[in-house]
């Protein structure tokens, strides 16, 4: 019977020790989910991924406009799970008669973050004279 037990204790001292030897996952490594959206209006787009953190999103991509006349950039909105709006951020480079790249953060400052992501290809223009050109809903 001691045999046993210690025995027992040996492999369990080892298992321990295994484990405890493991590292520790790091956040950096950590992989955030993302979604892919696509959001056209005529010829023009925006096109690109939302990486879903836990109080925010990260919204990057590229939006083309193909007039000098008429610009395009990216709008996004959070929402809640009651589909309340969190937060909206807008692209601060523009396209127009070009393709541009863009990338930022919108807020998502509650429990849990988003639920849903409304991206929304709109006339380059600054609030409160936007206009969304075409929107389209991503959940989460």
């Amino acid at each position: 019977m001691r045999i046993r037990s210690a025995t027992a204790l040996t492999a369990a001292t080892l298992a321990i020790g295994v484990l405890g030897a493991a590292p520790a996952a790091d956040a950096a490594t950590t992989a955030y989910p993302t979604s892919t959206f696509d959001v056209t209006y005529g010829q023009t787009y925006t096109r690109g991924t939302i990486t879903w953190y836990n109080r925010s999103v990260t919204i990057s991509g590229e939006h083309k406009s193909v007039s000098t006349e008429n610009c395009r950039g990216t709008t996004g909105f959070t929402l809640n799970s009651a589909d309340h709006e969190i937060s909206h951020v807008s692209s601060d480079d523009v396209a127009c008669g070009e393709s541009k790249t863009f990338s930022f953060n919108v807020p998502a400052d509650v429990e849990g973050g988003a639920a849903v992501v409304r991206v929304c290809l709109d006339d380059g223009n600054i609030e409160p004279y936007t206009t969304y050109l075409a929107c389209k809903r991503y959940g989460h």
